[in-house]
């Protein structure tokens, strides 16, 4: 695979909706709704997208790949605020 796409062959994916019920929400309201995944397997958020396989007609994807969208997020915060 390239860059920013899932190796479906070393990771485990999962529906969206499954990855939903695993993820706190970052508002501390209890779990992600299935939504905001789709939100940001789209659109994305500041420019970074969450990495997605579809899977016959439902899209999935892997911890490493939520994982790799967070830290990307969290480098774009460290750079904004450092201004590097």
């Amino acid at each position: 695979p390239g860059a920013g796409m899932i190796d479906t062959l070393a990771e485990r994916t999962y529906p969206l909706a499954t990855v939903a019920r695993r993820v706190a929400s970052p508002r501390g309201s209890g779990r992600l709704h299935p939504a905001t995944l789709h939100r940001w397997r789209g659109p994305g958020l500041q420019g970074v997208r969450l990495e997605c396989v579809r899977v016959g007609g439902v899209w999935h994807t892997s911890m490493e790949a939520l994982q790799r969208f967070f830290c990307r997020l969290t480098e774009l915060e460290r750079e904004r605020v450092t201004g590097g």
